[in-house]
């Protein structure tokens, strides 16, 4: 029984790395595509050198970041074969179709125009080009789009039936829009968003503390902090309405998060505190009275569900949901403030200039990965001891494998990915510490002299 417990603890701990490790890519490659497309069109639009020396700028920083997303989310299909098979087979009908519409529709249409993109601003026109940008920017939204309907899916699973202990799905439109979906996909577009603008921030805010005449520094941290403004507080909306949702469907986790053990009308807002499992209670509460119950019901006096209402057996593990949590609240809270200051800086024309702000910025870049690690942490670590929610559990969803096995494996994953995508996102940063380099004398106006950037310009390999 050990040996097995160790074996299902291993595989989980292997599948939450590589995804951990995984989404972290697509949560900065959606986000710096539809920058990409904003950049180029404010070109054709305006004709400003600045834009096209970001846009190659920051293209050659996609390209790398898409490709290590596409390696590293190669490896979990590996995984369904290996450490949960039966996961694989059960649910094979309806997330199989899901996933390979992902492949169909998003993946060749980034594979298609990427090349475009890359390679063809001096071959195929201005306007081919853009469009060969833009749908690369919506091949990554349309991605997000398959992969979440599969993840809603496990979460709030429709439109299916079960037959011979497969589920098998009956109604793709009730599968595809299950009820937690298009609050999972709006949620997760804005994080992708606010992850790169606050990217895009920090190097803008790195290069205006180092030079403070930087155009292209300076328009790159304004539309950051435009970003910021603008979507933070939009994502906060948003993610009470998915706190609501998930309210309705998944109330053990909304519980877990909140650290509520007894069910009670004007329930508080646990701030801070330590929650235990065994001792059923949230230890070192330190609460606001009645502001739970408003939040999660919108009524002072509103009824919440404590865990005691599950068996211990039915609970997510509350104290990891619990502080995941809250490092995603406390990062959203500090973006919508970041964004606040950029507008006051910005109407007394300082947003650029402000030392102390630029610093802010440039300590906050990482925070949208941060946010979106944690909250991916509160939803998946908040779905158990289920991997298709009330349906199957994770425990009869891992396939017979021994300890050892997935431990060596585990450890060469470990290994792997810390020696070549340590390699690619340091040569990231590194490309991030040039400053945008200003377009080739001789060149044509607002085009790079060679294909998007992707060999370094002379103004480049002499730094």
């Amino acid at each position: 029984m050990m040996e097995s417990l160790d074996a299902a603890i291993l595989a989980r701990l292997q599948f939450a790395f590589t995804v951990s490790f995984h989404i972290v890519f697509p949560a900065f490659t959606i986000g710096l595509a539809s920058y990409l497309a904003v950049l180029e069109a404010l070109w054709l639009w305006r004709g400003r050198e600045t834009h096209i020396v970001l846009y190659r700028y920051w293209l050659r920083i996609f390209a790398l970041t898409f490709g290590m997303g596409v390696v590293s989310g190669i490896v979990m299909s590996y995984q369904f074969g290996t450490n949960w098979g039966p996961f694989a087979d059960r649910t094979g009908p309806v997330l199989g179709p899901l996933l390979g519409y992902e492949v169909l529709t998003a993946f060749f249409l980034e594979a298609g125009f990427m090349g475009v993109m890359l390679f063809g601003q001096k071959r195929v026109g201005k306007g081919l080009h853009f469009f060969a940008t833009s749908m690369v920017a919506v091949g990554t939204l349309v991605s997000a789009f398959w992969v979440l309907a599969a993840i809603s899916w496990m979460h709030t699973p429709a439109g299916y039936a079960i037959r011979d202990s497969q589920f098998f799905p009956v109604d793709w439109w009730a599968v595809i829009f299950n009820p937690s979906f298009p609050y999972r996909l709006a949620h997760m577009v804005l994080a992708a968003y606010l992850t790169t603008a606050f990217v895009v921030g920090a190097v803008g805010a790195f290069h205006l503390l180092r030079d403070r005449s930087s155009d292209a520094a300076r328009v790159m941290f304004s539309m950051a902090m435009w970003m910021a403004a603008i979507v933070a507080p939009l994502q906060l909306v948003m993610g009470d309405l998915h706190g609501l949702n998930t309210l309705e469907h998944q109330p053990a986790k909304i519980a877990a998060m909140e650290g509520h053990w007894d069910t009670r009308s004007g329930a508080p807002l646990i701030l801070f505190g330590l929650p235990d499992m065994q001792a059923e209670t949230t230890r070192y509460e330190l609460s606001v009275p009645g502001l739970g119950s408003l939040i999660l019901t919108h009524d002072w006096q509103g009824d919440v569900r404590g865990l005691k209402s599950w068996p211990a057996r039915d609970r997510p593990h509350a104290p990891t949901v619990f502080w995941s949590f809250r490092v995603m609240v406390a990062i959203g809270v500090a973006m919508i403030l970041v964004g606040l200051v950029s507008l006051f800086l910005r109407a007394r024309r300082r947003v650029a200039t402000t030392q102390w702000f630029l610093r802010c910025v440039f300590a906050m870049g990482p925070s949208g990965f941060v946010a979106v690690l944690a909250g991916w942490i509160t939803t998946e670590v908040g779905r158990q001891p289920y991997v298709v929610y009330g349906l199957m559990r994770t425990a009869e969803a891992r396939s017979p494998v021994d300890a050892p096995a997935v431990a060596g494996s585990l450890l060469a994953f470990v290994v792997v990915y810390f020696l070549v995508f340590g390699a690619g996102i340091y040569y990231i940063l590194q490309l991030m510490r040039r400053a945008p380099a200003p377009l080739e004398q001789g060149a044509e106006r607002g085009l790079p002299q060679r294909a998007a950037g992707i060999t370094p310009a002379p103004a480049l390999e002499k730094r």
